[in-house]
């Protein structure tokens, strides 16, 4: 459990909202791409982090490093291929992160940044890393069930929107339980190694 106003938060808190606001602007900036406005209409279309917190998503992401921001609001109407569409907008978080944990891993292999950026830099590429494998769950609010959802027949999508209301609880209590640490360790260190051989491939 971290301390709350210690200087670890210094450190926490900006890396979380970096995380979080990057991975929300993907989803509705690639939304947006794909001929959705919905997006931009409902404010999401943004780098401002406040335009994507989610009060008890925050709290859970600061506590346990597992949690959620305030899912973009998209049209798949909009889109040219529906399914296509609804996978390319549910990916794009996770890739955020992705992406996000590579560029940090590999600006500290550069061994340039040092104290208190060095520090941050850990940080942010921890929080991003663990939200890329995380986003990823097949739970509803997270990608990987708008994933699971554009691939199966639309039939089997009613199951996941009747899921959806529950989805932050089963998310709690899968915590609380400690499963999803069970299920996402093994996942989070294939990414780690594999992000690694990439940024060796290049420094």
């Amino acid at each position: 459990m971290p301390q709350f106003f210690g200087p670890e938060m210094l450190l926490r808190i900006p890396a979380l909202l970096i995380a979080i606001t990057f991975h929300e602007y993907a989803h509705a900036k690639t939304s947006h791409l794909l001929g959705d406005p919905t997006p931009r209409w409902s404010g999401r279309l943004t780098l401002n982090p406040l335009a994507h917190l989610d009060p008890v998503g925050l709290l859970m992401l600061w506590l346990f490093r597992f949690g959620w921001a305030k899912p973009v609001p998209v049209n798949p109407l909009y889109y040219k291929n529906k399914k296509l569409g609804l996978i390319s907008v549910a990916l794009a978080g996770p890739l955020a992160n992705f992406v996000l944990a590579f560029m940090s891993l590999f600006i500290l292999k550069l061994d340039l940044a040092k104290g208190y950026i060095e520090s941050f830099l850990y940080v942010l590429f921890s929080y991003n890393l663990i939200l890329s494998v995380f986003n990823l769950i097949p739970i509803p609010p997270l990608d990987g069930s708008k994933i699971l959802m554009g691939i199966l027949p639309g039939t089997n999508n009613e199951m996941f929107y009747k899921l959806e209301q529950f989805g932050p609880f089963i998310l709690i209590l899968l915590v609380y339980l400690n499963i999803i640490d069970v299920i996402l360790h093994p996942l989070i260190s294939i990414v780690y190694r594999i992000l690694f051989v990439l940024t060796d491939f290049i420094v």
